[in-house]
């Protein structure tokens, strides 16, 4: 069996959970999924309110994407460990209890992806509504220094970077993509990690 992995389901995919699901459901291979913000964080988005409260706010719309995630039929979690099944983590409870990011919007949910992965020691796939990273226009293939981008918050690539998280970004809009990361095959995409 596959090394388990952490995956972060982005809040852009809710649409296309009928889709997607499944084929979480039925991989062999345990799978945190970490869930993004959603419709649930461009609530807080809308109606901001300081960095400390809507940093609350947003992790909870994480749990409120992750209950509507287990609602199609995958166990949730609030326990912080390597899975040996597919699970949705919601991780409110833990955050609060640790509180080990800064309560700033250039923090989502993909470095709390980053986070949790860092913690339990295992990779991380983001599935996205976008092909990978794009610098100037081109997507690239791997990044292994600090770069900025548009697809992912400011805090994220620093992060990996510096906790040695490797980090794989894919299109989930794409099933076969899906199932070739959870295989282990390589996918388009772009691969975040440091070479030393």
């Amino acid at each position: 069996m596959q090394r388990p992995l952490i995956l972060k389901l982005g809040g852009s995919l809710i649409s296309h959970l009928p889709e997607i699901i499944p084929i979480l459901q039925h991989t062999r291979r345990p799978v945190l999924i970490v869930p993004g913000g959603g419709p649930f964080a461009d609530l807080v988005r809308k109606y901001h309110n300081d960095n400390e409260s809507s940093h609350w706010m947003a992790l909870a719309a994480m749990e409120e994407y992750g209950w509507y995630i287990g609602g199609h039929g995958i166990p949730v979690t609030d326990c912080l460990a390597v899975p040996d099944c597919t699970l949705v983590y919601l991780p409110y409870k833990c955050m609060r209890s640790i509180d080990p990011l800064p309560h700033s919007w250039d923090v989502s949910s993909d470095t709390i992806a980053a986070w949790i992965a860092d913690r339990v020691g295992l990779d991380l796939v983001l599935l996205k509504s976008v092909d990978g990273v794009r610098i100037r226009g081109s997507l690239v293939k791997e990044i292994t220094e600090p770069v900025s981008c548009e697809e992912l918050d400011p805090c994220f690539i620093p992060f990996v970077l510096g906790h040695r998280v490797r980090a794989t970004v894919i299109n989930g809009l794409y099933i076969e993509r899906i199932k070739g990361v959870l295989a282990g095959r390589p996918v388009l995409g772009t691969t975040i990690y440091t070479t030393f």
